[in-house]
């Protein structure tokens, strides 16, 4: 650590980032070829079975995807705008694009999906102009579509058709022999090239679009490797409700598990009363290797464990990690799901939390040493400097590492204002 004359204190680990590949997709083709029978991503069917795709059978299908959209003639200035909630072919369109250096932009769906004047999609229409849009299913969307997007805006989905425009059948896209040309793309990705946006509102409301390089995704799965190291020796398995339109889930759990040749099983339900059902059906099923969810879903969750056994033993079967976000967790949810890991796992299991922003990656800070409340957001992660600057009687943090957004896209004001005079951004907090 470093202690300014001005009261400012800056704190880094020692030991430098390990190596990372130039696309986020790297990683994905790497396993594709070492474990191509591997499991990647599941989801819910109509009859509730699992509908499994393999790493083999995704990787022939994002070359497919990118070869498809690069005859779109699609770009950064053109991105594809993502209208669907988490799905593999959700999955699918967002990796074909980034594979070929295009980049997707999740959007929440109620943003498609609330009526009105679609102000905020409509504010976002006119920052991205989007040269494609992906929804899984037409018939929720197509009024948003109709009302926002200008009819020259091609549609791909699975299902549904929309008059006077283009609608592109998903599967067309699957069905398209991949190229050279579009190899040549991928290759000539490098750190600088845009891979997505996502898009939070911070303090003005108005949704603002944070630009996500390759190389801030693969930097901060990097950062990831290097702390949570267990996941280098077992790939991760994942069972996450999460909105991937969010950096938690989109960039950090997405990524983490294909960085690690892991498995992600779509999570149909939610930490509600009426959506918690489907989660507690899906964890009777598939034990999770790492577990994330907000506060309200472990407490949720926890009444279930200390009335079914079963489902308790499954899902700490062979736990390594329990990770929250989103909010505080109350002390005494801490301390329930503390006690129910000690009985079930030798030794116990981390429960954790870190600090970081759509703008960090989104992963900057954690704490991975077990406490005995929670609250600790631990310290600054390899690579990340985290800088602590006196504002009146408190401290703002700031952070500096590989992983943090070159800015707002299309807002050279609102970037400019996001930086200090050494390039640190600011959290505000």
């Amino acid at each position: 650590s470093e202690r300014r004359a001005d009261g400012s204190i800056l704190v880094w680990q020692e030991g430098a980032l390990d190596p990372y590949p130039a696309a986020i997709t790297d990683a994905f083709m790497d396993w594709a070829k070492r474990t191509p029978d591997t499991v990647w991503m599941a989801e819910r069917g109509p009859d509730r079975t699992w509908i499994e795709l393999t790493y083999a059978e995704a990787a022939a299908r994002i070359r497919a995807i990118g070869t498809a959209l690069l005859g779109l003639g699609l770009s950064a200035d053109r991105p594809v705008l993502i209208l669907s909630g988490n799905s593999i072919a959700h999955a699918l369109i967002a990796l074909g694009a980034q594979h070929v250096g295009i980049p997707s932009a999740a959007l929440a769906p109620a943003y498609a999906l609330t009526g009105g004047d679609y102000l905020k999609l409509r504010d976002i229409a006119e920052q991205l102009h989007p040269g494609l849009i992906f929804a899984d299913r037409l018939e929720p969307y197509s009024p948003a579509i109709e009302t926002v997007f200008d009819p020259s805006i091609p549609v791909t989905t699975l299902t549904g058709t929309m008059p006077d425009r283009s609608v592109i059948p998903f599967d067309d896209l699957l069905a398209t022999p991949p190229t050279e040309a579009a190899e040549a793309a991928h290759a000539a990705i490098t750190g600088e090239t845009v891979a997505k946006f996502l898009f939070t509102s911070g303090t003005t409301g108005t949704p603002k679009a944070v630009t996500q390089t390759h190389g801030m995704l693969v930097s901060n799965q990097q950062i990831i490797r290097q702390c949570f190291v267990f996941m280098t020796k077992t790939p991760p398995v994942v069972v996450d409700w999460a909105p991937w339109n969010h950096t938690a889930s989109g960039n950090k759990v997405f990524n983490m598990v294909h960085t690690n040749g892991g498995t992600y099983y779509i999570d149909d339900g939610r930490p509600t009363r009426d959506g918690i059902a489907r989660t507690i059906e899906n964890l009777r099923e598939v034990a999770p290797t790492w577990y994330f969810n907000v506060p309200l879903g472990f407490e949720m969750l926890l009444e279930a464990f200390e009335s079914d056994a079963a489902l308790r033993e499954t899902f700490f079967s062979r736990l390594q990690m329990l990770f929250y976000a989103g909010a505080g967790m109350s002390q005494p949810v801490w301390d329930r799901l503390t006690r129910v890991a000690d009985e079930l796992v030798p030794g116990g299991v981390l429960l954790t939390t870190g600090f970081g922003s759509t703008e960090t990656g989104p992963f900057a800070l954690c704490c991975t040493d077990r406490q005995k409340s929670s609250g600790n957001l631990g310290i600054p992660a390899h690579g990340v400097t985290f800088k602590l600057v006196p504002q009146g009687d408190k401290l703002e943090g700031r952070i500096k590492s590989p992983s943090i957004t070159p800015g707002y896209w299309g807002n050279d004001t609102l970037t400019a204002e996001a930086f200090d005079e050494e390039g640190f951004y600011r959290f505000g907090d």
